[in-house]
Order: structure tokens, then C-alpha cells, then sequence
């Protein structure tokens, strides 16, 4: 193979440019064709793009959680198919321990990519099913306490052989659903998303050259290296240790946490987790590319948005999870919450040692969602899944940028998108009353963190509650450099026959019609909030963030009678105390 100095710089940075411009394409087939709301109003999935050896070359579209370990899913079809993989083959995988999969709900498709006979690359899709059965429906059943109460299992399989799918393994899989119906429309999608990827992938490698198709992607593979090893270098020398609390394992308190040390040589980085509690009862455990992938997208989003998104940026990074731990459980322990929660204490614990590390880069914490997942039957029979994607929480404020409101799970980075709440009305027995920021929810800083959200909706049917609060009760945020922490969530569910139930953070429960009310947690602040510009503490006034009492509480910021200016002589006195 070539080295890659001596490739040409222009047609390199080109040839990733394609790669992830390919990415996008699967993307936005995956979008206009896939049948659950999941996918095509939430976006809930991820494509990317692997060379011949099963290393990630590209990962531009989606979520961030989804693709960083989308390596380990491909080099499990290299090690179980090894000499056996053909042309129009198309793959199929979900499990943590066998298959390089991440949590349950979450199916790879991955179409294997030949050009004149040789195997050349992968182009896969991950998305996250509305349901694989299991024990809840909806994907997300909170009394999981075995891996094999959360839903169907899939070792690497072929689901489409030279061109010619599998009928026996498709009725299984839809024999395996409460939604078959959706889920045949949405596998369609994944595999149409990675044919469309798998042409533009032998595209760009016949005019790149059979025999040096590999140089290229070795190529940008290295200049990712380099790039990260440039960020490396502004990290200060030495071990930088923090944890990030776990106080339930789904069925009770626990005093838990994700411990982490970052130990930063001229080499790169090793990223410890000796200390981090045993793996847990409910279905919090992380899996070994769950992990991974949480501490490479920690990384990459502690430094500059433009860094290359490929596993050769993590070349320099020796990743240490202890087996049992809950970033590595031993089988058989539940995990379908792991790619939000224990994913989001991973990057929570990386980014307050990395802000250690490089204190003018420091993040304040992202809140914690309040989600739900409710399921019912329809006036027609039919059942449905409906996701509460509305209980979401907010982002944390860094120097020179406030946190965004509502912004999603930390582990999606905005890649996750609310769904339209018209569509919602025509799709499910439910009408909406409320979806607004959330006022005083946000962490007071001199960059504030983001709004949460205050959600209503009133549920027509008798449905199933799959309760995934993490957010709710104390702040789940940090602050930052003198910030504050948001304010922590709650779940509320009113019956329509006058009865009122306290949501618990996790569990599965039936309840008839009522209304379900969520208040998303708020972002941490970063910065003194005394040192905030009095006129962004105004807006945020007139903007329904902060409250007036707020603004003088925490901010020390006075307004005039009218609501309309800031009285700045009574803010100066407010300031000097």
C-alpha cells in the first residue's frame, strides 16, 4: 500500500468529501422511503461507510452513537463470513456480545461492495426498530433484567444471498414484531439506502482505481490521525481523572459511577475506566462498541466541529474497559438503554477530565431526557408505538456559546430531530396541548445552559408506559467555570377518571386514557452568571428563558418597570454584591 504522504492532498480531501457525501445520499434515501415515524420524521438512524478490512472511512450521516463502533459490527461479518462473502450479498446483525452491535433495537444492515471481483468496502445503515419484541413493546422495556427479555437476538446473518433474499429468515424476523408491517416497510428502506451507497461507493473507487482505491481510504484514514494527534498536543501532559455519577439501576437507588483517567503522553491517549462499577440489574449496561463509540464521539466533540469523522482519527487512543463493569458487562445483562444512558455518563466523565486537561475547551453538562415510549391499539385494531420524544433535554453552555434548548440526548448532537406534531395527531389516539421552552430551567451561567421543554399530551387509549426518566428528580447537568447546573425533570400522567400517577424514572405500566405531561431538565451554564452581558439576560427575559426574578437572583440583572430595558444603575448595585 502507498504511503499516504504521497498521495495528492487535493484528491484526498476530495475523495473524503465523496465518502461523506455518499453517507448523506443513504441518508436522505433512508428518510424519503422508510415507513415508521422513527426514521422518517426522527431520523433515527445512522449510515457510514467501512474499507475492506471493516475500518470506518466515513460516518457523515446520523447519530453520532450509532456509527463511532459501526467498525466492530463490520469486522464481526469479516470473522463469521470470512471467504464466504459474494456479490448482492446483504447482512443482517443486532447482538452486543456476538455481533458488534450496540443494544438490541438497534439492526445493522450492511451491503459488502465489489469491483472487478474484489471486495472493496461496506456500505451499512444502523437504525433503531420501533419493535423487536421482547418483554415491552416499543424496544425499551425498563424491567429488563436478562438481555433476552429486551427483544430478538441476530448473530451476523445473511439476509440477502447472491442477490436473492432469504423468505424464511424475513418471516422470522416479522413473526419477531408487534409492528410488521412498518418494520418490512423500514428494512426495505435500510437495504435500498445501502444499495444506493454501495453505487456510489463503486463509483468513486473505479475512477479512484481498483489497486488504489486502498491507498486513498489508507489515506484519509492517516490525515485523520494526524489531525487528532494535533489536538492531542494542546492537552496538558499527565493523568486527568473524573467520574460521572449513577445513582439507579432502573429498580432502585445505587451508588454507582463512571469512573475515567485520561493519561496524556507524546504517544496519545489512554482512556482508563478501572473504577467504574459493576455492571448493573437493569438495562443500563454498555457493550465493548457502545463504549468505544461513546469515547471516540466524546473526543471528537471536545475539539474543533471539522475534525474528519473516521476510526483514523483514533488511532492514537488505547480505550481500557474493565469486563463486568458497566461499560463492558458480561452477558447475559440487559442493554437497550446503553446507547443513551450509560453513553451519556461515559462522555459526561471524558468531557470534565478533558476540561481539566484544556480548561478553555471545558463543556458544561448536557441534561438528561425524560422520555416515554407508549403503545396501544388503534380505533381500527391495529397496534401502534409511540415515542415521547418531546421529553427531551437541553445542551450545556462552553465559552463564547449558550447551550441549546432542547436539543436531543447528548449522544445524538442535535442528530436526532423532533417529529411534526401534526403528523403525530393523523398517526396515533392523541392531541397535543402543549410543546414550549421550558422558563428557569436552564443552568445560569455566563453562557447559559439550554431550555428544557414543557410537553403535554392527551392519550385518547389504554396504553403500555415504558418509563425512561433518567432525567427526572436532581439536576442531571453540571455546570461549568462557575456555571450552574439546570433544573432537574418530571414526569406527570393525569388520568382522564381523576386518578394521578407519580411516573417513576424506569418501569413498564398500564394505565387508561389521560394526559401525559413531561419537564425536560435543563443544561448546565458555564461562566460566573454575573458576568453574563445584561442584554442577553434581557432577551432571555422578553424570550420567556428566565423569569425577572431569576434574572436578578442569578444574574444580578435589574430590569426597568416596564419589562422592557434593564435598569442598569439597580443591576450595577446588584453586581457589586
Amino acid at each position: 500500500m502507498s504511503p499516504a504522504p504521497t498521495l495528492d492532498p487535493v484528491t484526498l480531501a476530495l475523495v473524503q468529501n465523496r465518502l461523506d457525501h455518499i453517507s448523506h445520499q443513504m441518508g436522505w434515501v433512508m428518510t424519503r422511503t422508510a415507513r415508521s415515524p422513527i426514521f422518517s420524521q426522527s431520523h433515527d438512524f445512522s449510515c457510514f461507510l467501512a474499507d475492506a478490512s471493516g475500518t470506518l472511512i466515513s460516518q457523515a450521516d446520523g447519530i453520532p452513537i450509532h456509527t463511532g463502533g459501526g467498525g466492530f459490527a463490520v469486522r464481526a461479518i469479516l470473522r463469521d463470513f470470512a471467504g464466504a462473502i459474494e456479490p448482492e450479498d446483504v447482512f443482517l446483525l443486532n447482538d452486543p456480545y456476538t455481533a458488534g452491535g450496540n443494544h438490541l433495537p438497534d439492526w445493522v444492515i450492511a451491503r459488502p461492495v465489489f469491483v472487478g471481483g474484489a471486495l472493496v468496502a461496506f456500505a451499512c445503515n444502523r437504525a433503531h426498530q420501533a419493535d423487536i419484541g421482547g418483554g415491552a413493546a416499543g424496544t425499551y422495556n425498563s424491567a429488563a433484567t436478562e438481555i433476552f427479555h429486551e427483544g430478538i437476538r441476530l448473530p451476523v446473518l445473511k439476509l440477502i444471498e447472491k442477490g436473492r433474499t432469504r423468505d424464511d429468515l424475513w418471516r422470522l424476523l416479522m413473526l419477531n414484531t408487534r409492528l410488521p408491517e412498518a418494520l418490512d416497510g423500514d428494512l426495505r428502506a435500510m437495504i435500498g439506502s445501502t444499495r444506493i451507497g454501495a453505487e456510489r461507493l463503486a463509483l468513486l473507487v473505479e475512477e479512484l482505481g481498483v489497486d488504489r482505491a486502498g491507498d486513498f481510504f489508507e489515506g484519509v484514514l492517516a490525515h485523520a490521525d494526524r489531525r487528532f494527534r494535533s489536538c492531542v498536543a494542546r492537552l496538558a501532559k499527565g493523568t486527568w481523572k473524573a467520574e460521572e455519577v449513577v445513582d439507579n439501576d432502573c429498580f432502585e437507588p445505587v451508588d454507582a459511577k463512571v469512573a475515567v483517567a485520561i493519561t496524556v503522553s507524546d504517544d496519545g491517549l489512554v482512556v482508563d475506566f478501572a473504577g467504574t462499577s459493576p455492571q448493573l440489574k437493569g438495562f443500563k449496561n454498555s457493550s465493548i462498541a457502545n463504549s468505544t463509540s461513546a469515547v471516540f464521539m466524546a473526543l471528537s466533540a471536545f475539539f474543533e466541529p471539522d475534525l474528519p469523522r473516521n476510526e483514523g482519527a483514533f488511532r492514537c487512543v488505547e480505550i481500557r474497559l474493565p469486563e463486568g463493569s458497566m461499560v463492558n458487562a458480561r452477558p447475559p445483562a440487559p442493554m437497550t438503554m446503553n446507547t443513551v444512558f450509560i453513553a451519556h455518563e461515559i462522555i459526561h466523565a471524558l468531557w470534565k477530565a478533558l476540561g481539566q486537561a484544556l480548561p478553555e475547551r471545558a463543556s458544561a453538562g448536557w441534561s438528561k431526557a425524560v422520555h416515554a415510549v407508549t403503545a396501544g391499539v388503534n380505533g381500527d385494531g391495529s397496534r401502534y408505538v409511540m415515542y415521547q420524544w418531546a421529553g427531551a433535554p437541553a445542551g450545556g453552555g462552553v465559552e463564547g456559546r449558550d447551550g441549546f434548548h432542547l436539543i436531543g440526548h447528548l449522544i445524538t448532537l442535535g442528530g436526532l430531530t423532533l417529529p411534526n406534531l401534526e403528523t403525530y395527531e393523523q398517526l396515533y389516539p392523541v392531541r397535543f396541548r402543549r410543546q414550549e421552552l421550558r422558563r428557569d430551567s436552564a443552568g445560569a451561567g455566563r453562557f447559559r445552559g439550554g431550555a428544557g421543554c414543557d410537553y403535554e399530551v392527551e392519550m385518547f387509549t389504554p396504553a403500555d408506559y415504558a418509563f425512561r426518566g433518567e432525567g427526572v428528580g436532581a439536576p442531571s447537568s453540571f455546570g461549568a467555570a462557575g456555571g450552574q447546573a439546570g433544573v432537574g425533570g418530571a414526569v406527570t400522567l393525569t388520568l382522564k377518571d381523576g386518578g394521578a400517577v407519580d411516573a417513576p424514572k424506569y418501569g413498564v405500566q398500564r394505565h387508561g386514557p389521560g394526559t401525559y405531561r413531561a419537564l425536560s431538565p435543563g443544561g448546565g451554564g458555564y461562566g460566573d452568571p454575573r458576568t453574563r452581558d445584561p442584554a442577553r439576560v434581557l432577551r432571555d427575559v422578553r424570550d420567556g428563558i428566565v423569569s425577572a426574578e431569576s434574572a436578578e437572583r442569578d444574574y444580578g440583572v435589574a430590569l426597568a418597570a416596564d419589562g422592557r430595558s434593564v435598569d442598569e444603575k439597580k443591576t450595577k448595585a446588584l453586581r457589586s454584591i
